[in-house]
């Protein structure tokens, strides 16, 4: 899979787990833990491959800011 998150000008939606991670400030070692835990962003498998859609991880983010969980609370 291409390191690129752009190609020929046109934005990609979907990162593998190494740029997912940096997008989210995460190793990729802790996402690929998240996941087999069943708590980290939706992802996607296309053939072989883990690919997580930035829609995903920005909902993934969201959910678990503590920004978020302390509105809960109030």
């Amino acid at each position: 899979m291409d390191d690129d998150i752009s190609s020929a000008g046109r934005p990609r939606p979907f990162l593998n787990t190494r740029q997912a991670g940096h997008y989210l400030g995460l190793t990729p070692r802790h996402l690929e833990r998240l996941r087999a835990q069943g708590r980290g962003p939706t992802f996607r498998r296309h053939c072989r491959y883990v690919v997580y859609h930035i829609d995903d991880l920005d909902a993934w983010s969201r959910a678990n800011s503590s920004e978020e969980k302390s509105d809960e609370r109030s």
